[in-house]
């Protein structure tokens, strides 16, 4: 079922949507549309405005989502397999409880955004802003995360080992009980790691820069 341009804010749509076809939504407002529990596999979301809208325990698996605007949206205990964001404005989205397994958040906006409390073996995220985002918990593992902020974001409990940074930052991240074993954090701006930070990059990889960055802090000077 095809939906372009259509208004259809404040709706509740779960029931009028047939569970054996692919639907296709081209710039459409979905605004506080109640969509829970929805068959919504295989579905394709382009331009759309889905701010507020309500996927709770929705199947997305291999939806795609792409541009358009996820303010504050509700994925909340939703199966999410081979699901891709590309562009999309997901701020203070909700992922409590949802499965996440192979989704990827590409040039994504996620300030605010809550992922902690999601099960699955994971997620990627390229290029896209996580400024205060809660991750708390998440896999991230073995992962090549590039073009990540994750400014002030709450990376607690977080599993980042072998992971790979490339131009990401980590400035007043939480990083409690987070590990990065084998992690490699050269491509990464430390900010002034305090030593909660630097007992979590036990075990990291990083450069000459940042290891005299870190020393002189700390009123060390390396000749």
């Amino acid at each position: 079922m095809n939906f372009d341009g259509e208004d259809l804010s404040h709706k509740a749509l779960a029931d009028r949507l047939p569970a054996d076809e692919p639907h296709v939504f081209r710039e459409c407002d979905l605004t506080e549309t109640d969509l829970r529990g929805a068959a919504l596999a295989g579905a394709r979301f382009e331009s759309c405005v889905l701010d507020q809208t309500d996927f709770r325990k929705c199947d997305l698996d291999g939806a795609a989502f792409t541009g358009g605007g996820g303010m504050r949206a509700r994925f909340n205990d939703a199966d999410l397999i081979d699901v891709t964001f590309t562009d999309v404005d997901l701020s203070s989205a909700q992922f409590g409880g949802s499965l996440l397994t192979d989704v990827s958040f590409t040039g994504c906006r996620m300030i605010g955004a809550a992922l902690t409390g999601s099960r699955g073996t994971g997620f990627s995220v390229t290029r896209s802003n996580l400024t205060l985002a809660n991750l708390g918990g998440c896999s991230l593992r073995g992962r090549h995360i590039e073009g990540v902020r994750f400014d002030d974001a709450d990376l607690a409990g977080c599993d980042f080992t072998e992971a790979v940074f490339s131009d990401c930052r980590l400035i007043g991240t939480r990083l409690l009980q987070t590990k990065f074993a084998k992690a490699d954090l050269r491509g990464a701006d430390l900010g002034q790691p305090d030593d909660t930070k630097l007992r979590a990059f036990t075990g990291a990889i990083i450069n000459q820069t940042q290891a005299n960055a870190i020393l002189a802090a700390r009123g060390i000077t390396v000749l």
